[in-house]
């Protein structure tokens, strides 16, 4: 358009030279046939937008926005108009207490008071796209600025709302899922009521204070020894159980030996053995009339 409003500078110079005295009006009629040219160089390009990928277009005519969107590529449009484009792919928007890591430079994290009145430090990722179809909307009554206007305020609300919800340590572990989809609806609507997509809420870390951290730590610890001291005390109570079950086990025995074996037997047993020693290849001396009619057995090594 910028070329055009040139063209027509350089039209309205080709009228008045033409209209002055000579030797000047000699290039009137040349300077009026280049402005008209340079006008509709000028119109002709403005007649064409490109739209990149992942991106629509919103017309804005002497201020006034146009309902239809213009998709990605090349879109015919009336020269007149002017065209805001939109990012309509996936966006994040990062809140965190660590320096250079969030949207924001310098701590950026959200610091709320859960249910007990301690004070809570949360980092959160919002990832989020604008709606194509709401661009219009969202140009009219926001504006291009919608991550400070709409994305941040939300998500920062939305947290310190239900976080009252909340004891500290049960933000910190058992109720965090539940914590994280509360304030994942919360902030979906909102979203939606502005012409915004929701995709995924991140909470990437509760930072509780220094005491309640302590505390936590300590009970843990406590918790780790008493489950080692059962695994202890279980090891100690089976062990037990195995010496009982030997000694009986040897008690058995015993009285299986006093009671059941009769001398005849002990001497044809003790017959046996003499009888392998006497066949096994090592040297031996064999002394007759041993204790109890039993012979001795000597090695000769």
């Amino acid at each position: 358009m910028v070329i055009a409003i040139l063209g027509v500078i350089v039209l309205i110079v080709g009228i008045v030279l033409k209209r002055s005295p000579e030797p000047a009006s000699h290039y009137g009629r040349l300077v009026q046939i280049i402005g008209v040219a340079v006008v509709l160089l000028g119109l002709g390009a403005s007649m064409f937008k490109q739209i990149g990928a992942g991106e629509v277009g919103v017309q804005t005519l002497f201020g006034k926005v146009q309902n239809r969107v213009l998709q990605s590529g090349l879109n015919i449009v009336n020269p007149l108009v002017e065209v805001t484009t939109f990012d309509t792919k996936t966006q994040n928007y990062t809140m965190s207490g660590v320096n250079d890591e969030g949207t924001k430079s310098g701590d950026d994290a959200i610091r709320v008071l859960s249910s007990d009145g301690l004070e809570v430090t949360i980092d959160l990722s919002v990832l989020y796209k604008v709606n194509p179809e709401k661009a219009p909307f969202i140009l009219q009554n926001i504006g291009p600025n919608y991550e400070d206007k709409i994305v941040r305020p939300v998500s920062r609300t939305a947290i310190r709302d239900n976080a009252v919800n909340y004891q500290a340590v049960d933000l910190y572990s058992t109720k965090r899922q539940e914590f994280q989809q509360r304030i994942n609806q919360t902030i979906e609507q909102s979203f939606a009521k502005n012409g915004l997509l929701l995709q995924q809420i991140l909470v990437r870390n509760i930072t509780l204070p220094a005491s309640v951290k302590a505390s936590i730590e300590s009970k843990i610890n406590a918790e780790q020894d008493a489950q080692k001291m059962q695994f202890v005390l279980q090891k100690e109570r089976q062990e037990a159980d195995r010496k009982r079950v030997e000694a009986q086990g040897i008690a058995d025995y015993q009285k299986i030996l006093s009671t059941g074996l009769s001398d005849k037997q002990l001497i044809y047993e003790s017959i046996k053995a003499q009888k392998e020693i006497a066949l096994s290849p090592n040297a031996k001396v064999i002394i007759i009339g041993g204790g109890k009619g039993n012979p001795i057995m000597l090695s000769d090594k």
